[in-house]
């Protein structure tokens, strides 16, 4: 049985939201900590477009830290649309970056961009 999200898949995907956000289609799930995590990552809310077009081109198949296959969000606005994660250094930050969106008839909707907060081992 194959595995989702297949290498083909990521890379589509990532290319898709390329697409999408050079279209200027963003659409953000919860604007409030989109803003909290902005202030923390040390960007204005207004560039987000350049902002996620150039972590789009930083971003590679092998930064996905998502679930097999990915998980779908129980967010009203994108209920059931699958979730795509990367964690990696991201240049423009320079620290590690959480992202986490969907794609849903043709919007990319943000749903986390912030430094990675590693979860507590117990």
């Amino acid at each position: 049985m194959m595995q989702r999200p297949s290498k083909k898949e990521l890379f589509n995907k990532i290319r898709q939201g390329k697409e999408i956000v050079a279209q200027g289609s963003i659409l953000l799930v919860d604007p409030d900590v989109i803003a909290e995590d902005a202030i923390e990552l040390g960007y204005q809310v207004a560039n987000l477009k350049d902002i996620l077009s150039q972590i789009l081109d930083e971003i590679r198949i092998d930064h996905y830290v998502g679930a097999h296959p990915p998980r779908k969000s129980y967010e009203p606005i994108i209920k059931d649309c699958e979730l795509f994660e990367f964690k990696w250094t991201c240049r423009i930050f320079g620290c590690d970056t959480y992202l986490k969106y969907c794609l849903k008839k043709e919007a990319f909707y943000l749903v986390s961009l912030h430094k990675d907060r590693p979860k507590a081992t117990n």
